[in-house]
């Protein structure tokens, strides 16, 4: 005769296997409510020796740095930025906008980043403030291929950003080593630095207004700032005051 438990536990089991429960995951049940006498403490990772944890991903500054280096001329490091994946606005952009000018020129140029007709071209300062800083050098007997008193153009950043936006601090930090070998490379003796953007990346410092006409040095190099082409289109007032930076350029040439 079957006993009554049993018959208990068979209507138990038919009641699980009703809800869905039709596998059994071990032999001996396990009451899921028990606290067990002992609780093991999580585990820690194990810090190296030295007390540093490594990265998971490369830093893509380390990165640049070494890439630029590698460089031993002015078509290698175009090849370098041109090869460099780390920076995002590579992605939306048409092309590198390397130089323009003269390599070798006397005066290196430093200008922001490339706008829609620099994208476009592949050349930096070829849309309307291109053409104004066009105009301000011939008044000062200067150019990009000027045959006494050429000039060499770049950008602190060699690829558009969408909608022309302002710079990020990331990727100003990420193409500065590119920029700092290009001055390298191309040996100028003065240094323009056209704009808020160069002189935060050359200088560590913000302010145009405040700036612009003092001289100081960047990578061992004379420097001026002075404003940027597309600002004293919007602000023609200050064009007086670029053209007495213009003035403090030519002068400081000429002195040798």
């Amino acid at each position: 005769m079957e006993s009554a438990s049993f018959h208990h536990d068979h209507a138990l089991l038919e009641w699980q296997i009703e809800l869905g429960a039709t596998e059994a995951i071990s032999d001996v049940p396990v009451n899921r409510y028990d606290v067990p006498a002992v609780v093991e403490k999580p585990k820690v990772a194990e810090v190296p020796a030295g007390g540093f944890v490594p990265m998971a991903k490369e830093d893509p500054v380390a990165l640049a740095e070494q890439a630029a280096k590698t460089a031993s001329t002015l078509e290698e490091l175009r090849a370098a930025m041109a090869a460099f994946d780390h920076c995002d606005l590579k992605k939306g952009a048409r092309n590198l906008v390397f130089s323009d000018g003269t390599p070798g020129a006397r005066v290196m140029l430093v200008g922001e980043a490339p706008g829609r007709d620099e994208d476009r071209e592949g050349r930096p300062f070829v849309g309307k403030a291109g053409q104004l800083l066009d105009k301000m050098l011939a008044a000062i007997q200067m150019g990009r291929n000027h045959a006494e008193a050429p000039v060499y153009i770049t950008n602190v950043l060699p690829w558009r950003p969408p909608q022309n936006r302002d710079p990020k601090p990331h990727e100003i930090a990420m193409m500065k080593p590119f920029l700092l070998r290009h001055i390298e490379l191309a040996a100028p003796q003065v240094l323009v630095l056209v704009g808020n953007w160069s002189c935060q990346t050359l200088l560590g410092k913000r302010g145009i207004t405040r700036l612009r006409g003092q001289w100081t040095q960047v990578a061992g190099l004379p420097a001026l700032p002075m404003f940027h082409p597309a600002y004293l289109l919007r602000s023609p007032e200050f064009k007086r005051e670029a053209w007495a930076d213009l003035l403090s350029l030519k002068k400081k040439v000429q002195d040798g």
